[in-house]
């Protein structure tokens, strides 16, 4: 099975949304991937928490079924756990996670 987990950083609107959404809905539709995941990490939980544009297009993303987590510590550092979490986001500490992402045979990108 062909996994990738996108780890996402970086608080720019326009990379989201001219590079990291749109790679993502043609990865799924094209098939390129049997599953694909997306971690909010860092300043991406504060432009998401902050900005509708970016919340609807995560949206879509999550409909086209990609799933979508995001890391409680970046989130409460930026005052936005609810925020996250009101637009259905599993949030939870993601450093054992992430390390197992790391460690499986699946890949892992950072945007």
């Amino acid at each position: 099975m062909k996994k990738l987990h996108v780890v996402w950083t970086t608080g720019e609107k326009e990379v989201a949304m001219r590079m990291i959404f749109v790679y993502l809905m043609d990865a799924k539709s094209m098939g390129w991937w049997d599953e694909i995941n997306v971690v909010i990490w860092g300043p991406s939980a504060r432009l998401l928490a902050q900005d509708k544009d970016v919340q609807m297009e995560l949206d879509f993303v999550m409909q086209s079924g990609i799933t979508v987590e995001a890391c409680r510590g970046c989130t409460e550092a930026y005052g936005v756990t609810k925020a996250i979490k009101s637009l259905g986001i599993e949030v939870k500490y993601m450093g054992d996670t992430l390390t197992q992402y790391l460690q499986e045979e699946g890949k892992v990108i950072t945007f």
